[in-house]
């Protein structure tokens, strides 16, 4: 449902007005509540917390202050989620891993929303983050350069750093081989080098052992915690504060990841990515730098991969080959596509939607299926909804390119974009004969 709709709806004053102030406030009120009170890792909560999730989509739509949007919305994610998250690890370990996923699909969405480039070898850069880095590290230093020592761990945000520039810097490379090309071919490419990555990291365990190949690096160093979170948490132990802590970092990232974004796409640099999106001849003759902005959005896009590679790192302690594989590009992928081409805040509903489909409410529905089943129930034993998440992703964009090929919430211009072409190719249908059926 689309803003301007909400006038036509029952609901529409509660949209408008000090109504919608009040409305607003209890709805996210009253699933805080619901979801505090329930802590217990069960339907019930993960129910109480995809409502509250779906406060910050309401959050976005409604129609009130700026201020009082990001005020709300800022209790919500730097108060009610962690304190939740000290109650119960599950919750905010998907909070974590939504933050992780959203900036990686904010990413690609600099290269497939911004700049119309097809990438399908994306996962290569946030590879490439986490492997150096695992390497440096830990003792897999060692077996590269006899006699040297892992890094201090308080060298984790001058990794972080430097997965930026290594990200952007492998983005320019995977981008220079592939600048002539368009649609189809360039999928084709980009699939083939983010797979070399992936083989690389299997293979690279000799002559020399870089990444110690596929039984991939364990015991990955973690940067170590504040003095002040001891302070503010007294009664929390190590793992809960670590847990607060990362959570804290994601949420960083992917704050300075959205206005980043936000401001190229608004620059000059945004409007010469749409015009080569949209038409790369016009974009020439309209004098756009087509080399420069093509390895622009490739460097841009890769290297908050890079970033979210070194925080992914820290956070499990362990990463092998198979955690980057394509199946990982396709999935983030589909955020993209689900929320919107081109679109932040579409990208972002898109993100956590995948990721509480793939690591919540799949894995939910199968639990308690298994549950009725052991009542007596009778369910078929290859039925295992967990099983055919990908089978479910596949029917997802399937289906949002039949019905609504702009996503969730489309970016304005493919909104107007897709309408235009149903207007245009409507009269045309009616001219050749194909009459709809009322």
């Amino acid at each position: 449902m689309s803003t301007n709709s909400l006038p036509h709806s029952p609901f529409a004053a509660l949209n408008r007005g000090p109504l919608a102030y009040v409305a607003l406030t209890a709805y996210i009120a009253v699933t805080s509540i619901l979801m505090l009170t329930n802590t217990r890792t069960s339907l019930g909560t993960d129910v109480s917390f995809v409502l509250f999730l779906l406060g910050f989509l309401l959050l976005y739509r409604a129609r009130v202050s700026n201020g009082y949007k990001l005020a709300l919305g800022a209790i919500m994610l730097i108060g009610v989620v962690p304190y939740f998250g000290t109650m119960n690890a599950y919750y905010i370990e998907l909070a974590i891993q939504a933050g992780i996923f959203v900036a990686l699909a904010l990413g690609l969405n600099v290269v497939v929303g911004f700049a119309g480039l097809l990438d399908l070898g994306y996962v290569a850069f946030f590879a490439v983050g986490a492997y150096l880095w695992g390497i440096f590290s830990t003792d897999q230093i060692a077996q590269i350069s006899p006699g040297a020592s892992p890094v201090s761990p308080q060298l984790f945000y001058l990794f972080m750093a430097l997965g930026l520039f290594v990200g952007a810097f492998f983005g320019v490379l995977l981008g220079l081989p592939v600048l002539r090309l368009r649609g189809d071919y360039l999928a084709i490419v980009t699939l083939g080098l983010g797979e070399v990555i992936r083989v690389l990291a299997v293979n690279l365990d000799r002559p020399i052992n870089i990444t110690n190949g596929s039984q991939g690096i364990k015991s990955i160093a973690r940067p170590p915690l504040p003095d002040f979170l001891y302070a503010i948490f007294p009664g929390l132990d190590n793992p809960q504060l670590y847990q607060l802590f990362i959570y804290a970092l994601a949420l960083l990232v992917v704050g300075i990841t959205v206005l980043t974004v936000f401001r190229l796409k608004n620059s000059r640099i945004g409007r010469a990515w749409e015009a080569i999106r949209e038409d790369e001849t016009a974009a020439i003759a309209m004098g756009v730098p087509l080399v420069r902005m093509k390895l622009m959005a490739f460097a841009v896009g890769a290297s908050f991969a890079g970033v979210m590679g070194v925080l992914f790192a820290a956070k499990q302690q362990f990463i092998n080959p198979p955690t980057f594989d394509l199946i990982r590009s396709i999935g983030i992928l589909a955020m993209v596509i689900l929320g919107g081409m081109g679109s932040i805040p579409g990208v972002i509903l898109g993100g956590v939607l995948v990721t509480l489909l793939d690591l919540q409410i799949l894995p939910r529905i199968a639990t308690e299926l298994g549950a009725l089943k052991r009542q007596g129930i009778v369910i078929p034993d290859w039925f295992d909804p967990a099983q055919y998440q990908r089978a479910l992703f596949g029917l997802l964009l399937i289906l949002m390119m039949i019905f609504r090929p702009e996503g969730i919430l489309p970016d304005q211009r493919r909104r107007e974009e897709a309408h235009e072409t149903a207007v245009q190719e409507a009269p045309e249908e009616a001219e050749a004969g194909e009459v709809k059926p009322v």
